[in-house]
């Protein structure tokens, strides 16, 4: 029973020790903190370029789908279906955004740099073909038939 505990448990210390989880982790912190900058960019930035054209606060731009529709003091809906289509809006931007500068500023780089280090790197002999690896083997399997000192083949049965 205890080795079953140890097997589980030396399974789990193995996955925990990868490179790959390790990685993802570092991956998740740091998106949590790119995620704060895009939202203060969205909400600082865009918001209010789009505020010039309307309101500043990209969530107050809405539908009436069934109506008529009505909101108490707090805001929240008494009467009628809103479609809160600036939330929408804002949120598309924001993935947008985080798009751009993850594709631009990490993966092209990336790619740019990766492509670089590939080009330094000597040429890989090509690997023969699977004709090519017949073709050598039906050679060889003609050599190991010849008579030692005959040149020729001999015939086939």
């Amino acid at each position: 029973m205890t080795t079953t505990k140890t097997g589980i448990l030396g399974g789990f210390k193995a996955f925990l020790m990868r490179g790959n989880v390790i990685d993802l982790a570092v991956a998740v912190v740091i998106g949590a903190a790119f995620t704060n900058i895009v939202n203060s960019v969205v909400k600082g930035v865009i918001n209010p370029v789009v505020g010039a054209f309307g309101t500043k606060d990209l969530d107050h731009y809405a539908s009436c789908l069934k109506g008529p529709c009505v909101k108490n003091a707090a805001g929240e809906v008494t009467k009628g279906v809103f479609i809160q289509w600036g939330s929408v809006l804002s949120a598309s931007l924001t993935f947008l955004i985080t798009a751009a500068v993850v594709y631009f500023l990490m993966l092209l780089p990336m790619k740019r740099w990766q492509d670089r280090q590939a080009a330094r790197q000597p040429a890989a002999p090509a690997k023969e073909t699977e004709l090519e690896l017949l073709a050598q083997i039906r050679d060889a399997l003609v050599e190991q038939r010849r008579e030692p000192g005959s040149e020729t083949v001999p015939a086939q049965r």
